[in-house]
């Protein structure tokens, strides 16, 4: 053990730390697979005070600092590839004081999202931020890059949820932000400053989560398109004829990756090239065939070529495996991950222009799409050839990334819409915020953290 590591260990004896290969290995890496991960050690904190003592070490030894949830992230985020000290949260894991009158919850930042969800249907109630990490994501992550998912269109960003934050900064403070209150308005929310900040202004170590009622029961459709381009056309008459809590789009080669795991039988006789899955509030119990309605219109205008409604929450589950099944099943390719985002309205031009540009310049490449496209919200996904060495198809990868960003910023749109900055995206963050913007950014880090020891190299350049 190193001579900080030891200094460490005697100002917190009660500190879990492992600096063995197999977990720094494991925790100094997140789902992103461009780094090898090069930490010093791990540090699994219980309590608060130990957060604080961590922090209040690292600014004596100049040591930086890197927080871990469940490393879901795809941006690089929580790679830790130079002798950082990785501040793991797992342990930090548990549910507290529940207000039914206020429906609020504290929670402690290793919360898995999933338990948060089923915590909530014990009480009545639902925590309506979902995505297909659910079940290993954790809520510090998810706050720190105000994570999304697929009901982004009826419940909003994780940053909607966060009625309150207690967080340690890069000076070792404690501060208790907003406090669960429904209105406070008394200045700066620096609440919101946390959310998203993406580790780099300080940890959080406590939350105070809102829930809501549960929405009435809900069916999935699933259809089958013949363009891109129908996408959005079917989008605008189910936006306009029911209540969508999700509407998302994958290709046919997405949906080939998922079918050849063996684990589920194709949705449809026909193969189509284009797929939309959409969540709304179930016709079948309320007796309203309006959905049933809005798929025949589409069918007629040729935008639709077959669908499947669901008939109980079984089939609905086994509907939503399709699209949720994407990134698991492509990841053993090495993705290079793109997610962006305009403004709805703008989609199909900026899809018409994004699909010629993709296609010209990733000509050997295969490119999947997915995404929650009904808050304007695309996933490109491109696959590394096996043969192809990985930095070369980094690079490669890169050199087109300039001109898909040119095209993001002539769309006033988001190069990262909710997958975060990182180290993969950092040197883009010009795409989406202005040089002013990036200056008060970094005098903000500079007040929460002066030495910069809050996961380094990571959102600002």
């Amino acid at each position: 053990m190193s001579q900080p590591l030891t200094r460490l260990h005697q100002q917190l004896p009660q500190l879990v730390l492992r600096s063995d290969d197999d977990s720094r290995q494991h925790y100094g890496l997140d789902w992103t697979r461009y780094y090898q991960p090069a930490p010093l050690a791990i540090a699994l904190p219980g309590t608060v005070a130990e957060v604080q003592g961590i922090v209040r070490w690292a600014r004596e030894h100049k040591v930086a600092l890197v927080p871990s949830g469940g490393r879901t992230g795809l941006s690089g985020g929580a790679v830790a590839a130079s002798g950082e000290l990785v501040v793991s949260f797992e342990r930090m894991n548990r549910i507290g004081e529940f207000d039914r009158v206020a429906r609020t919850v504290q929670c402690e930042p290793g919360v898995v999202t999933a338990a948060l969800q089923q915590f909530a249907a014990g009480k009545g109630l639902c925590y309506p931020v979902d995505f297909a990490s659910s079940g290993s994501s954790q809520l510090g992550g998810n706050i720190a890059t105000n994570a999304g998912g697929i009901k982004v269109i009826r419940y909003g960003m994780t940053r909607e949820w966060v009625a309150g934050l207690t967080v340690v900064t890069g000076t070792g403070e404690l501060l208790e932000l907003n406090r669960g209150l429904a209105k406070n308005n008394t200045g700066y929310d620096f609440r919101h400053l946390f959310v998203g900040s993406e580790g780099t202004l300080g940890f959080v170590v406590g939350a105070c989560m809102k829930l809501a009622l549960p929405p009435p029961p809900q069916a999935v459709l699933l259809l089958a398109l013949p363009a891109l381009a129908d996408v959005m056309r079917v989008f605008e008459v189910f936006r306009e004829g029911v209540a969508l809590s999700a509407y998302e789009f994958f290709s046919d080669q997405a949906l080939g990756y998922v079918l050849a795991r063996g684990q589920q039988p194709a949705p449809f006789d026909v193969r189509a090239p284009f797929y939309v899955l959409l969540e709304l509030d179930d016709p079948t119990h309320s007796g309203d065939d309006t959905a049933l309605k809005l798929f025949e219109r589409c069918l007629e205008q040729g935008w639709v070529l077959d669908g499947v409604l669901s008939q109980s929450a079984q089939q609905a589950q086994q509907l939503w495996r399709y699209r949720e099944s994407i990134s698991e099943s492509i990841t053993p390719y090495t993705p290079y991950k793109n997610d962006i985002a305009v403004t709805i309205s703008r989609v199909p031009a900026f899809i018409a222009s994004l699909d010629a540009l993709l296609a010209a310049n990733y000509p050997d490449f295969e490119v999947i799409w997915y995404g929650h496209i009904g808050d304007g919200n695309l996933h490109i996904n491109v696959l590394k050839p096996p043969a192809l060495p990985l930095e070369a198809f980094r690079e490669a990868c890169e050199q087109v990334n300039e001109q898909v960003f040119a095209l993001v910023r002539d769309f006033g749109g988001s190069m990262s819409a909710e997958h975060g900055v990182g180290l993969l995206k950092r040197d883009y963050l010009s795409v989406s915020r202005s040089e002013q913007e990036i200056l008060l950014m970094q005098g903000i880090k500079n007040v929460f953290d002066p030495d910069g020891i809050m996961n380094p190299g990571k959102l600002l350049p």
